[in-house]
């Protein structure tokens, strides 16, 4: 089971990202998306961050060329279907995968792999409403894709073992690496990562500190690069709450609960960066702690 072809749905910030890795891994990519402007948003940024990693010297100009010319894009959902793998990377929201999964179906070659880029949804729930539960897993990459090295590898109950060694080899191909996770809700980095972010919120929320002092002590006390409400916002506030209700709804655990003020600034529409505002202000130079 070798794929040469790579479907990646939607082109936000991790199809875009996807996309970008496997262009550079010598794939040829199909990227789509509900509109033009979003596809050409995301042309724009695979073609800026490679001209970045030709001025680092991580690739060179000719192989930036080769990449972006494996990169086509199409408003039409169906045409994915005809590629070996499909990478769905659409929004946190198992509705809206399960539409996506059932509209493409229709499509699909026999051998095609479906694959779903979900930082925490069951993936046996999701391959169970396909025709190809053997054919489904989770292959879920970090934000940014093309720095991060990780890939979580999530098999469902009924995904065949073909399956997983063709895109643990592919993970392999893409230079990164692989780190298999039992299909439990969030998974390994997510099951870690959001309850701080949501524990930083509470924190927050119960004056212990400002964003200030939140984000510099975990900085500078645990070394972690980017404090956790800095990091809420870099992922979107609003995908860090839909975690956080997958958690709780499937573990039944109260330490799982939502944050009152991680719900209110989603409500708000401070999602973090890609609004404009969460945990911080980015609408000036210089970002600016909103409590």
């Amino acid at each position: 089971m070798a794929f040469r072809s790579v479907g990646v749905i939607g082109a936000g910030q991790m199809g875009n990202g996807i996309a970008h890795v496997f262009a550079t891994a010598g794939y040829q990519v199909l990227l789509t998306d509900i509109s033009d402007d979003a596809l050409a948003d995301a042309v724009q940024r695979i073609t800026k961050n490679t001209a970045r990693q030709v001025a680092k010297g991580h690739l060179s100009e000719m192989a930036r060329a080769d990449a972006l010319g494996r990169i086509r894009t199409t408003l039409d959902l169906g045409e994915v279907g005809g590629t070996d793998l499909v990478i769905e990377a659409a929004t946190e929201r198992e509705q809206v995968k399960d539409q996506i999964f059932s509209d493409l179906a229709g499509s699909l070659e026999p051998h095609t792999v479906l694959t779903s880029n979900t930082s925490s949804i069951s993936i046996t729930r999701l391959a169970a409403k396909t025709d190809r539960p053997e054919r489904f897993m989770g292959f879920h990459f970090m934000n940014p894709v093309p720095l991060m090295n990780l890939v979580e590898l999530i098999r469902g109950i009924a995904t065949s073992e073909d399956t997983y060694q063709a895109l643990l080899a592919t993970v392999q191909r893409l230079g990164k690496t692989p780190a298999s996770a039992e299909d439990y809700p969030a998974f390994i980095v997510n099951r870690i990562l959001i309850p701080m972010i949501n524990e930083a919120a509470y924190t927050l929320y119960e004056g212990v500190g400002n964003v200030a002092s939140i984000d510099a002590a975990m900085k500078l006390g645990a070394n972690h690069p980017m404090g956790p409400l800095e990091l809420g916002d870099f992922i979107g506030l609003d995908t860090c709450l839909a975690i956080m209700h997958v958690l709780h709804d499937g573990l039944a655990d109260t330490k799982y609960r939502p944050c009152p003020l991680l719900v209110k600034y989603v409500e708000a529409g401070w999602l973090g960066r890609k609004s404009g505002r969460g945990f911080y202000d980015y609408r000036g130079e210089t970002p600016v702690p909103t409590r």
